[in-house]
């Protein structure tokens, strides 16, 4: 009975241990950023301000993580970046309502979360003014968000995200009770029409079946991308928590969450604990572990076992993600700062340069390091990881 109390309170131990080592982790790389952008606002490589779901992303990383050290450093950081782009009248600086942009509302997750701790008439207006824009958000058919009004009759994973998310959190801000069935909608139009026989997603679908990268049948993109599964996933994992728990459509989500990270444990690199670019061609020559996916991965799964929707053995499994990151993705720099390599700057489909949305595609876009797409999120499953 004794040596099980010992190794209990050793286990115990252990855990408490790594749980710090996993914070302290999160402040290293949130420091690192700071040192590396002092404003915010540059953290994607703009050279001019722009309101945009990369830096308002990394805001809303950096106020988690006040809420969970209590250290106002990153408070100040968030903030600072919030009274540059929102005026005293509320108005966002570069934000243009008419483009209907998923993109461009991801901020209002950021602005509620700033809201709830330093509450300003200012950050009020502008939460309304992104809400009014998925009130005359271009739709679908079945009633699905368009990804952008350029990209006519398109939904793509990363919308999800951008855009859902904030409109899941509105509706609990607010609250607005009737919005959760509209917010469900959105994940299961999407999963219907992207859903692989493997049980990933298709990176986007057009419905009109016009695009050069749409299948003529299914109307999908011709691959998963690896950070499109992740967006995907951080939406789920964040609509989530904040969804009722009675909903009739929760336990689709639920359903959909548990499928795609079954589906990825197929494909994950058995030696690092990481994933590829494009998931589940792993072997085909150019393919890459990626760093952006592979956080992305490692968040969705903590948080997800912290709140009760995934088994509670992904929170271990996510450990092991971290770790993999740790040892082949995050690097000491000369000045002692740390560095997140092997992001893949950007992709999508269509625009111009036109995107085919193909293998040689997503495996030839350009990588870089610090990309906010993947710092943020490693972040935010930092943070899960220490609680």
């Amino acid at each position: 009975m004794k040596k099980f109390v010992y190794f209990c309170l050793l286990l115990l131990g252990m855990t408490a241990c790594s749980e710090n080592a996993n914070l302290q982790l999160a402040e290293e790389l949130a420091k690192s950023e700071m040192a590396h952008n002092p404003e915010l606002w540059t953290c994607d490589g703009a050279a001019k301000p722009k309101w945009e779901y990369t830096p308002t992303l990394m805001a809303r990383a950096f106020i988690e993580l006040y809420t969970r050290t209590g250290d106002t450093a990153y408070l100040n950081h968030a903030q600072a970046f919030a009274d540059q782009f929102i005026g005293e009248d509320g108005t966002i600086l570069t934000y243009k309502k008419s483009l209907y942009n998923m993109d461009r509302i991801q901020g209002g997750n950021f602005l509620i979360l700033l809201q709830a701790i330093n509450p300003q008439p200012q950050y009020a207006i502008a939460i309304e003014t992104l809400r009014d824009q998925l009130r005359e958000q271009p739709r679908t058919s079945e009633g699905g968000f368009w990804h952008k009004q350029v990209y006519e009759h398109q939904m793509w994973l990363d919308g999800l995200f951008t855009g859902t998310t904030f409109y899941a959190r509105y509706a609990a801000y607010k609250p607005e009770p009737e919005a959760w069935s509209d917010v469900a909608r959105q994940f299961l139009i999407i999963d219907a029409h992207t859903r692989k026989a493997n049980g990933l997603n298709h990176h986007g679908w057009d419905e009109s079946r016009q695009m050069g990268w749409s299948d003529s049948i299914t109307g999908c993109s011709p691959e998963t991308w690896g950070r499109a599964e992740g967006w995907y996933l951080m939406a789920l994992v964040d609509v989530l928590e904040l969804m009722p728990k009675d909903h009739p459509d929760r336990e689709a989500l639920v359903n959909a969450l548990n499928r795609v990270v079954i589906a990825l444990s197929e494909f994950q690199d058995k030696d690092t604990h990481l994933w590829y670019q494009v998931p589940d061609k792993g072997d085909e020559e150019g393919n890459y572990l990626e760093s952006t996916c592979s956080a992305m991965y490692c968040y969705a799964m903590a948080k997800g076992a912290r709140i009760g929707v995934l088994d509670k053995r992904y929170k271990q499994e996510a450990q092991q993600v971290l770790e993999g990151l740790k040892a082949h993705k995050i690097v000491r720099n000369e000045d002692g700062t740390l560095s997140l390599i092997d992001c893949c700057a950007v992709a999508g489909l269509g625009g111009n340069p036109y995107r085919d949305g193909t293998y040689d595609y997503y495996i030839h876009e350009r990588i870089r390091e610090d990309d906010p797409k993947g710092v943020a999120p490693l972040i935010l499953a930092c943070i899960e990881l220490s609680k």
